[in-house]
């Protein structure tokens, strides 16, 4: 019987140093109607330890592929890409043990209750005794999970189930967190909750990766937010250099004058380009 190679000890979250690294990260899908697909086109991404970065883009940019291949559920057609130095491709399993990931579509084993969803995944994830009852507390407390957690999964609402499915992500206090759409199908509540919880996440010096068709959360949680279109990075940075590089005021104007204003281009990066008020917004698409 083959024995499973040795965990690698994951680095310390040192603040500003990449969490997240693609490069020309591509993704290729064959369908029987229409071909080869190319869902994401060449990104190139990074994403710091004590950051939160937004992904934006219309339905079918290649948001969920782009996270998918990060997060390992999908290997990618070509490029590279590493969470905490580890290649997502060479060692997908020491990638899991690095990331709680979450997406829309994530689903929860309808016979197991909340507790012991938490219990399951935790374990998997190499928590035990003590340590793991001490874990599934505080995300239980931190989701406000009390008055349902007993439950059978089965039997949730979809906003609980979304909470206990965002609890299982982090059970294990990942130093990277990939979030697809965290806060659907959740009430004003819980998604303020999500929204706290996620800053809380930048406080104490995680990386955190979401996309999100809520500007107004991007506007209020993102370092820096990436746009994306076509499967093409169209334009990455702050929402101030964002705003330089289009000279549109408000996140919505901005992401409709980069996804309308031009053909899908390259990636421009509007950091790089050292955007100003003046030239910048010469640079951006018309």
């Amino acid at each position: 019987m083959n024995q499973q190679p040795e965990a690698l000890p994951a680095r310390a979250p040192v603040e500003g140093r990449i969490a997240i690294l693609a490069e020309d990260l591509q993704k290729e899908f064959e369908d029987p109607e229409r071909g080869t697909v190319r869902a994401v086109r060449g990104v190139d991404l990074d994403a710091r330890y004590g950051e939160i970065y937004g992904l934006l883009g219309p339905n079918g940019a290649g948001k969920t592929t782009t996270l998918r291949m990060l997060a390992t559920i999908i290997a990618p057609s070509g490029g590279r890409a590493e969470i905490d130095g580890v290649d997502v491709t060479r060692a997908p399993l020491e990638v899991r043990r690095r990331i709680g990931f979450l997406s829309g579509s994530t689903g929860l084993y309808p016979r197991l209750t909340g507790r012991e969803t938490l219990r399951y995944f935790g374990e998997l994830h190499g928590l035990s005794g003590a340590d793991l009852t001490r874990r599934i507390d505080e995300v239980i407390g931190a989701f406000d999970l009390s008055a349902f957690v007993d439950a059978r999964c089965e039997s949730l609402s979809t906003g609980q189930k979304q909470r206990v499915n965002i609890a299982r992500a982090v059970v294990h206090d990942p130093p990277v967190l990939i979030l697809d759409e965290p806060t659907t199908g959740l009430d004003i509540l819980a998604s303020s909750d999500m929204i706290d919880f996620v800053e809380s996440r930048r406080a104490a010096g995680r990386c955190v990766l979401f996309s999100t068709h809520i500007l107004s959360e991007a506007e209020r949680l993102c370092d820096r937010i990436g746009i994306i279109h076509g499967g093409r990075m169209l334009a990455a940075g702050s929402l101030a250099e964002l705003r330089a590089l289009t000279g549109a005021e408000w996140l919505a104007d901005v992401f409709k004058r980069l996804v309308k204003g031009a053909p899908v281009e390259p990636a421009v990066d509007a950091a790089a380009l050292g955007a100003t008020s003046g030239s910048a917004s010469e640079a951006g698409p018309r």
